[in-house]
This record gives structure tokens, sequence and C-alpha cells, in this order.
């Protein structure tokens, strides 16, 4: 029997491709349990995105039907929420929780565009919701086989666990202390107690820092169920089947150094900020950067280290910034 779920709203944050976004939607049309709403935030403002959307929205009501009307006055599942600016994944998943939570939802499952998800991915999650608020579901590599995400995160250095063990118990669960927008699945108390994802991020550690937060305020926990998979393939390093280091871009080099300010004074919000331990997470996160420019993006190293360098530096002006403020509960 499918578990019934309250206003399960996807939240799907896009930018510039549209082939792995129609075949996300594709994958959506075959959800066992239809999804309340599909928040479609589109942080290129794309015509091109526009009729994707809109001929997507008509196959879901054709196939689903209309729902209640919402806060906005109209029943369509789909909402099209392009920007005005491109904020990177932490703003576009801001400014989408933001919106499924101004209409009304009740649960929140969000993605990239570079996803397929599981014709049972919403079940599964749904038959967890009686236990807890915060779910991970597990993901399928590009390949097809499993896909490790690090779900344990050493909170005084701020790095992920490399060691935490892959396998689940009998339980079928495990709790983590942190969250991936890749197929993160929460409910409306943890964002009414922690607020929105903070789009200060740009990209990168956001999605970390949510799950920090959501874990504070109740149990987190990813579980064995295969929700989605990957549909983007991407260059890494294979570390003897047990581990890969992935390709990733001189962007996100400068804002995985940079938003360690971010996280820092997260911590120090919530009393877990340890100055030095902290200082040998930063080393070590370098360290590994560097090491991924050695072995798997050889061709940005002359590029790729001054990024490193530099987003060390605006972390600490991060660190130091008086103005400061952690995103507020959106209820006391």
């Amino acid at each position: 029997m499918k578990r019934s779920i309250d206003k399960a709203a996807m939240v799907i944050v896009t930018y510039k491709r549209q082939e792995l976004l129609a075949n996300l939607f594709g994958s959506i049309l075959n959800l066992t349990v239809a999804p309340w709403r599909i928040v479609v935030v589109d942080n290129e403002n794309s015509e091109q995105t526009r009729r994707l959307v809109s001929e997507f929205s008509d196959k879901v009501d054709g196939l689903w039907g209309t729902t209640v009307v919402d806060g906005d006055g109209q029943e369509h599942r789909v909402v099209y929420a392009p920007q005005e600016t491109n904020g990177g994944g932490a703003g576009g998943y801001s400014a989408g929780v933001g919106k499924a939570y101004q209409l009304g939802a009740r649960w929140f499952w969000v993605m990239d565009d570079d996803v397929a998800v599981e014709p049972r991915g919403l079940e599964l999650l749904a038959k967890w919701t009686d236990r807890f608020q915060v779910i991970q579901g597990s993901r399928l590599d590009y390949d097809g086989g499993p896909f490790y995400w690090q779900y344990h995160f050493i909170v005084p250095m701020g790095i992920p666990d490399p060691v935490a063990p892959s396998a689940f118990d009998s339980s079928g669960f495990r709790p983590m202390n942190t969250m991936c927008f890749e197929g993160g699945f929460f409910s409306r108390q943890v964002v009414e107690k922690i607020g929105l994802p903070d789009p200060r991020f740009f990209i990168y550690w956001d999605d970390t820092i949510y799950g920090y937060l959501a874990s504070k305020v109740t149990r987190a926990v990813e579980v064995e169920d295969v929700v989605m998979r990957r549909t983007r393939e991407i260059g890494n390093w294979d570390m003897g089947g047990i581990r890969q280091l992935n390709s990733t871009s001189d962007v996100n080099r400068y804002h995985i150094m940079r938003n360690r300010g971010y996280m820092a004074r997260y911590f120090m919000a919530h009393g877990d900020y340890r100055p030095l331990v902290f200082a040998l997470g930063t080393l070590a996160t370098a360290a590994k950067e560097i090491i991924r420019l050695l072995a798997v993006d050889r061709g940005h190293i002359m590029t790729g280290i001054p990024k490193i360098i530099q987003g060390w530096v605006d972390s600490r002006k991060l660190l130091h910034d008086p103005d400061w403020k952690p995103m507020a509960p959106l209820k006391n």
C-alpha cells in the first residue's frame, strides 16, 4: 500500500541545461506518487526553459490533474520561478524553498537538473515521514553503480568524514549531520525552525550547513532506498573503488575555500567553532583541492591555485565581518 504524503513539493534548480532538465521532467512523469507542486527555479531566466516548463506543466496536469488553489490563486502543479539574476545553487534553493513554503508546502524535495528520479522515489521517501523530518535518499551514479555520499560531517574541522562506513545496517537508515541538495527531503517544521537555505553561499557548502542546522533541531537520516540517479558524467579519480574525487571548476574551487568563512560563522553562532581545529580543516580542504587539480583537473593548475588562495583570503574577511548574521527562522 502506498503511503500518502501531505503537500510534497519538488524544488528544481536549473541553469542553461535544458537537455538535462527535459530528462528530469521525463522521469518525474513516471513517479508512482504525484507531487503536490513542482517549483522550477530558472537561474538563467531563459525563454527556452520557460517553453520547456510550460510543455511539462501541460503533461503533468494531463497525467495527475490540477491541485488545490494555492497562495497565488493558481492550481497547476508546476510553478515556474525565473530569477532576475543567477544566484547560483544556493540562491536558487533559497528562492525555490521560499516559493514552495509560501504556497503552503508541507515537505520539500530539492534537486539539481542533472538527476533523474526513480519511479518509486517519492513513494519510498514517504514511508519514512512518520519517523523523521529530514531524509536523504540514496542515489545511483551516472554508470548505474552506487553513489557514495559522505553523510557524516566532522564539525570541529568543517570537513566531510572520509572514512565513514558506506554500508547500512538492518535498520535501513543511519544518522547524518549534513545534507545534499541533490535529493534532500525535509519538512515545513524544519524550515520554520532554521529558515531558508542561505543564498550568500552562491555554490558549495550551502547544503552542508543546512543539514548541520537541521540536525540541531531534529534527527536527520540517510536511508538506503534509492530515490534518484545522476545523469551527468563527471571526470573523476577512482581511489581503489572505495571513494572518488570528482572534477570541478575554478568557480567551485574559489567558493569551496571562501564559504568556509560562512561555515565558521554558523559554527560560532551555535557554539561549535574551535579555531585551531577548524584551521586544520581549512588546510586539509586546500590540500584536497590541490590534489584534485593534480589528479583530475591538470589543465587548470595555473588558474585553479590562485582561486584557492583568493577564496581563502576572502573567507578570512567573512570570518571577521561585523555585520554578518545567520539566516533567521521563519517562525519563533
